[in-house]
C-alpha cells in the first residue's frame, strides 16, 4: 500500500461509518448513535487521521504550489477544528423560565446535568403571534433579563432573533399553554463557531479560486474549445363527478377581475385565486374548474367545499387522521372532540421532538388559510379613502367609525348578497354584484390601483405559468429524443432528420414559453426575475435550451441531455411554486439563507444528473463496442469524460457551498450548524463520494476513462438515497425535504 492510497481507505472507512450510522440511529435512538458514532474517540481519530494523511500527500506532492488547492485543504482542517472545539468545550442546553422567576442554571443536553449561568435570567415579557383570526402560532417573543452583579440587560428573542451575552446565545425554543412560560435553547460555543466560520469562508474563497485560477486543475483541464462551452453555462446563470358548488366559469372570470389587497400589494383576485388552489391541492385547478371556481366555492358555498377532499396532505398527517390516499376534506381535520391536530401541534411548538413535524405544520397552515378565507380575513376587496390614504378592508374588519353608513353597509354586505344570488342560481344578478364591486373599487382607490396594462400582464401571466406542464413536456420529449440520439450515437449515424426537426421545435417552443413568462413576471414584479429559487430555477431552464441549440452541432447528445436538463429545473421550480406563501411565513423559514441553501443544492443536484446521463451513455457506447469501430467509441467516450470532468467541479462546489450555507442558517435559527439528522449526514457523504472523483492522479482506476464513469453512476445513487430514501426510510427533521 502506497502512501497516496492511505487518506482515500481512510475516507471510505469514514463514508461506510456514516452510513452505518444513519441506519443504526433508524433502530435505535439519536443519543445512541451520537454515544457509539458521531461523539465517539474513534470517529474523532478517524477524522484526525484523514487530516494527517491528507496534509502529508500534499507536503509530497508540493501542493504548496497551488494555493488554491492548499487554501481548500486549510479550509477543510478549519472546519473539522471547529467542530472539534465545539464537540470538546462548546455547550448545547435548554432552561425553562417562568414570568418573573429568575433561573440560574440550565440543562446541558450532552449530559443531562443541571449547569450554572454566570448570571441570573429572568423573563420579562411574552408574547405568541398568531396568524390572524386563528389560534395557531406564526412566531413568538420573548423578553428576558440577564441580571450580572451591578448590570442589568434585557435581551429579545423570537424565532429568528438570537439574543446573546457573554458568549451565551438565547434560542425561543418553545412556551407553555398558558403563555407564561418559555423554554429557550442555550449555545455556549465562543471559540467553535467562529473557527468553523473561519473555514466557511476559506472553503467559498478557495472553491473560487480553483474555478478561475491558471495552474490549478480545473483551468489545465480546459481546451480552448471547452472554456467557451463552460463560458457560455456560467454567463447564463376528466369528466367532473358529482362536486360542489361553485360560480359558472363566465361569473368566476370576473370575480377574478376584481382588485384585491393580497401580500403586500394590490393585484388581481385571479392571483390569490391560483395561489390558494396551488396551496391547497399542488394544482393551479381542482377536477376541472378554475383557480377562481375554487375560490369562489369557498366563499359561496362553504358547506359544500369543507366536505370535498382537496386538502393535500403528506404520508404522517394523513395516517394521523385515519384516511387513505392524499387528499383530505375540510371537514376531515375535525371530530366531536375537536380539531385533530391540536395534540401534535401543542408538542411540536411545546419543543418536544415529533417526526415529520414541518408536515403537521403544513397542514395546520393550510387548514388556517381556509378558515381565512371562510370568515372572509383574507379578502381585503374593499378600499377605504382616509386622510392617511387608502386603506383595503374585509367584510370581517372593524370599519372606520366615520365611514359613510351605504359604504359601510356595501362593505359588510356585498358579499352576503352575492352569496345568497348564487345560491339562488341568479346569475345576471350575482354579475351585477361582482360588476358593482369593481366600480366601487375603481371609484374608492382612484389614482392608486395599478395601471390597466399592468393588471392585464398579470392576468396573462397567471394564465401562461403552467411550470408543471412544461416540466413533463420537456422530460418526456427529453426522454424519447434520448433514446433517439443515443441510438443514433452508438451506430455513428446522423439522427433522423424528422426528429432532429421535432426536438428543435420543442426547444424553441420552450424558449419562447420561458422568456415570455419571465418578461411577464418581471414586468409586473417591477424587478428581474431572479430573486427566489423557482424564478432561478426557471432561468435555469431557459439556460439549458440555450446552450442545448449552441452546442448540438458539435454535441450531439447536447439536445436530450439538455431537455432533461429543463425539464428536471422546472421540475424544481415547479416544487417550489407547488407551495406559495398567503400568508406570512414563521421568520425561521423566511431567512433567505434557507432559499439560497435550497436552491444552490438543487442546482448542484441537476449538474450531477447531467454527469450521470454521460456516465450511462458511456457505458452503453463500451458494452455495443464493436471492434471495427473501437477507436471512434473510445474517442466518443473520452469526449463524454471530459465533459463530465468539467461539470464535476462547478456540481461539487455546489454541494459543498449549499451544505455550509445550510450550516450557517442553522445556527442562527437553531444554535447549532450541525446536527448529525440522517438528511444531513447523507448530504455530507454525498459530497466525499463526489469529490473521490477528483483525485483520478492518485486512484488509477479513475484514470481510465470506464472507471469514472462507472463510479460516476454509481455515486449517483447516494444522490438517490439523500433526496428519497432518507424521506422513506430513515425519517428526521429534515425528511420533507
Amino acid at each position: 500500500m502506497k502512501l497516496r492510497h492511505i487518506p482515500f481507505i481512510i475516507l471510505a472507512v469514514i463514508i461506510l461509518t456514516l452510513m452505518t450510522a444513519t441506519f443504526v440511529e433508524k433502530s435505535t435512538d439519536t443519543d445512541t448513535v451520537m454515544r457509539l458514532f458521531y461523539g465517539s474517540w474513534w470517529f474523532i481519530a478517524l477524522w484526525a487521521s484523514l487530516v494527517v494523511s491528507g496534509g502529508m500527500l500534499l507536503v509530497s506532492e508540493k501542493v504548496w504550489r497551488k494555493p488554491a488547492t492548499m487554501l481548500l485543504y486549510c479550509a477543510f482542517v478549519l472546519i473539522l477544528v471547529g467542530a472539534l472545539v465545539t464537540h470538546l468545550w462548546g455547550m448545547q442546553g435548554v432552561t425553562h423560565l417562568r414570568m418573573g422567576e429568575k433561573q440560574t442554571t440550565f440543562v446541558d443536553t450532552e449530559t443531562d446535568r443541571q449547569t450554572n449561568f454566570p448570571f441570573e435570567v429572568s423573563l420579562k415579557a411574552f408574547e405568541v403571534k398568531n396568524y390572524p383570526g386563528t389560534s395557531s402560532p406564526m412566531d413568538y417573543h420573548s423578553t428576558i433579563e440577564i441580571a450580572d452583579g451591578d448590570r442589568r440587560q434585557e435581551l429579545h428573542v423570537a424565532m429568528n432573533a438570537i439574543g446573546e451575552y457573554r458568549g451565551y446565545r438565547f434560542y425561543q425554543a418553545g412556551y407553555d399553554n398558558d403563555e407564561q412560560g418559555a423554554t429557550l435553547a442555550i449555545s455556549h460555543d465562543p471559540w467553535g463557531i467562529g473557527i468553523t466560520y473561519t473555514g466557511y469562508g476559506l472553503l467559498f474563497l478557495s472553491m473560487l479560486l480553483l474555478m478561475v485560477l491558471p495552474r490549478e486543475g480545473f483551468r489545465l483541464m480546459l481546451s480552448r474549445k471547452a472554456a467557451t462551452i463552460l463560458a457560455l453555462m456560467l454567463a447564463l446563470p376528466a369528466l367532473r363527478a358529482a362536486t360542489p358548488h361553485t360560480l359558472a366559469e363566465a361569473e368566476a372570470r370576473q370575480l377574478g377581475d376584481l382588485y384585491i389587497y393580497y401580500n403586500g400589494r394590490i393585484c388581481p383576485l385571479q392571483t390569490m385565486a391560483k395561489d390558494l388552489t396551488t396551496k391547497l391541492c399542488g394544482h393551479q385547478s381542482f377536477k376541472g374548474y378554475t383557480a377562481e371556481q375554487v375560490l369562489s366555492g369557498w366563499m359561496l358555498f362553504p358547506t359544500d367545499w369543507i366536505e370535498e377532499p382537496i386538502i393535500k396532505v403528506k404520508g404522517a398527517v394523513a395516517r394521523h387522521l385515519g384516511i387513505e390516499g392524499k387528499y383530505a376534506s375540510y371537514s376531515e381535520f375535525h371530530r366531536d372532540n375537536g380539531y385533530l391536530l391540536d395534540d401534535v401541534l401543542y408538542e411540536i411548538h411545546s419543543g418536544a421532538h415529533v417526526d415529520n413535524a414541518r408536515d403537521f405544520l403544513e397542514a395546520d397552515e393550510k387548514m388556517n388559510i381556509i378558515r381565512m378565507v371562510l370568515n372572509g380575513e383574507l379578502l381585503k376587496l374593499f378600499p377605504c379613502r382616509t386622510s392617511d390614504g387608502i386603506t383595503w378592508y374585509t367584510p370581517a374588519d372593524p370599519l372606520p367609525a366615520d365611514m359613510e353608513k351605504g359604504k359601510w353597509m356595501f362593505t359588510k354586505r356585498s358579499l352576503d348578497y352575492l352569496s345568497e344570488l348564487a345560491w339562488t342560481n341568479q346569475q345576471q344578478a350575482a354579475a351585477d354584484v361582482i360588476g358593482k364591486i369593481k366600480t366601487y373599487q375603481t371609484k374608492e382607490a382612484a389614482g392608486m390601483l395599478p395601471g390597466e396594462k399592468l393588471f392585464k400582464a398579470e392576468k396573462l401571466y397567471n394564465s401562461l405559468e403552467q411550470t408543471r406542464t412544461a416540466a413533463m413536456i420537456l422530460l418526456t420529449i427529453g426522454l424519447l429524443a434520448c433514446v433517439a440520439y443515443t441510438r443514433a450515437w452508438i451506430s455513428r449515424r446522423r439522427v433522423n432528420r424528422f426528429v432532429g426537426i421535432a426536438a428543435n421545435t420543442v426547444v424553441a417552443l420552450a424558449l419562447v414559453y420561458l422568456l415570455s413568462v419571465m418578461c411577464l413576471r418581471g414586468y409586473v414584479s417591477g424587478h428581474l426575475p431572479f430573486s427566489n429559487g423557482f424564478e432561478t430555477m426557471q432561468f435555469m431552464s431557459l439556460a439549458s435550451l440555450l446552450i442545448t441549440l449552441v452546442l448540438q452541432r458539435r454535441f450531439m447528445l447536447a439536445m436530450p441531455f439538455g431537455l432533461l436538463l429543463a425539464g428536471m429545473t422546472l421540475l424544481v421550480a415547479m416544487m417550489g411554486g407547488s407551495n406559495p406563501q398567503l400568508t406570512p411565513l414563521m421568520p425561521v423559514l423566511a431567512s433567505p439563507l434557507l432559499s439560497l441553501h435550497v436552491c444552490i443544492i438543487m442546482l448542484g443536484y441537476a449538474l450531477l444528473v447531467f454527469i450521470m446521463l454521460n456516465g450511462l451513455t458511456a457505458i452503453i457506447l463500451n458494452l455495443s463496442n464493436r471492434r471495427k469501430h473501437k477507436a471512434q467509441s473510445e474517442q466518443q467516450i473520452g469526449q463524454l469524460t471530459r465533459i463530465s470532468q468539467l461539470l464535476l467541479y462547478p456540481a461539487a462546489f455546489c454541494l459543498a457551498a449549499g451544505i455550509f450555507i445550510g450550516a450557517i442558517w442553522a445556527n442562527q435559527s437553531w444554535g447549532r450548524y450541525w446536527g448529525w439528522d440522517p438528511k444531513e449526514v447523507w448530504a455530507l457523504i454525498t459530497l466525499l463520494v463526489y469529490a473521490v472523483g477528483f483525485h483520478a492522479k492518485h486512484l488509477a482506476w479513475l484514470r481510465r476513462p470506464m472507471g469514472f464513469h462507472v463510479y460516476m453512476v454509481l455515486a449517483f445513487l447516494t444522490i438517490l438515497m439523500t433526496y428519497f430514501g432518507v424521506n422513506f426510510f430513515l425519517g428526521g427533521m429534515h425528511a420533507y425535504a
